[in-house]
């Protein structure tokens, strides 16, 4: 109990400094942007798949963390948000350079979530731009001023500290109960139920994915590096996964049906897209 506390800790902690980044560039941009810059912002957001997929390759949980709050702002698009996703490495950059893993297989692994990422995030805001009934939100940080109770008005600052405490606890309580689902589970026998089965080991593999919490890609990529399950398998999982983005999501964003949708969105990307490496014989 002690070091599934210590660990939920160490997770958290590690968060604090993007949250705070985050509502402070937020708070920033509700107090002091006027209309015509927040427009230029949305207007620049056609390019955002493209930056997102990007960003997201570096080793970090809290970038997926601040995508989802800025998609509750409104301040990305719902195709960026998916890219970031997508792309996000998590744990599994440093999982590979510890265990010294070929340069090339790093850079082929971070290129394949970046190009996947970048293509489906520009595909779905192309969809949804072509379906959609009704006009997307204007961007509202100040909503979720309202839903977190923050009393913006008293000054950035002190705004910004109040949504990143309120969101810090959230993932605290969270992660906590899936550290200790996951310790009494095992790491062995989520091993056991994934292995090198065709499709169903990707569809397995993006389901263990959408555990929002840093251990999930930490043993997906291990799992592989033993030989325990398949590179399309692995990269249905690590494409899933998107540390404790998905998290935040659900505590910043109001509608469930939406969270829901992306959340599907993202897992059908991944699991078809490790299926088809398989189908394709794509290996590392």
């Amino acid at each position: 109990m002690y070091d599934i506390i210590l660990d939920t800790l160490k997770d958290g902690i590690r968060l604090l400094p993007f949250l705070l980044i985050t509502y402070i560039i937020m708070e920033y941009m509700e107090h002091k942007m006027s209309a015509h810059t927040r427009h230029v912002v949305q207007a620049s957001g056609r390019f955002g798949p493209l930056i997102g997929s990007i960003a997201g390759i570096f080793p970090q949980c809290g970038f997926s963390a601040a995508a989802a709050s800025f998609y509750a702002g409104r301040v990305i698009s719902r195709g960026t948000l998916i890219a970031i996703f997508l792309s996000t490495s998590d744990e599994m950059l440093p999982v590979l350079i510890s265990q010294k893993a070929p340069v090339s297989m790093i850079l082929s692994i971070l290129g394949m979530k970046l190009v996947i990422g970048m293509i489906a995030g520009f595909l779905v805001d192309l969809v949804f731009s072509s379906v959609k009934k009704a006009p997307e939100p204007e961007m509202d940080i100040h909503h979720m001023c309202e839903h977190d109770h923050c009393h913006c008005e008293e000054g950035i600052l002190k705004s910004a500290v109040v949504h990143t405490a309120q969101i810090f606890f959230f993932i605290i309580l969270i992660s906590f109960i899936l550290n200790l689902v996951i310790a009494l589970i095992g790491e062995d026998s989520l091993s056991q139920i994934i292995l090198n089965r065709p499709v169903i080991g990707a569809v397995i593999s993006g389901i263990v994915g959408l555990i929002p919490n840093c251990a999930a890609s930490v043993i997906i990529t291990q799992l592989y590096l033993d030989g325990a399950m398949s590179f399309g398998s692995m990269m249905a999982g690590l494409l899933v996964g998107a540390g404790v983005g998905l998290i935040v999501l659900y505590r910043s964003n109001d509608s469930v049906r939406e969270n829901l949708r992306i959340t599907g969105i993202l897992y059908g990307i991944g699991v078809v897209a490790g299926i088809a490496i398989d189908f394709l014989g794509i290996t590392l």
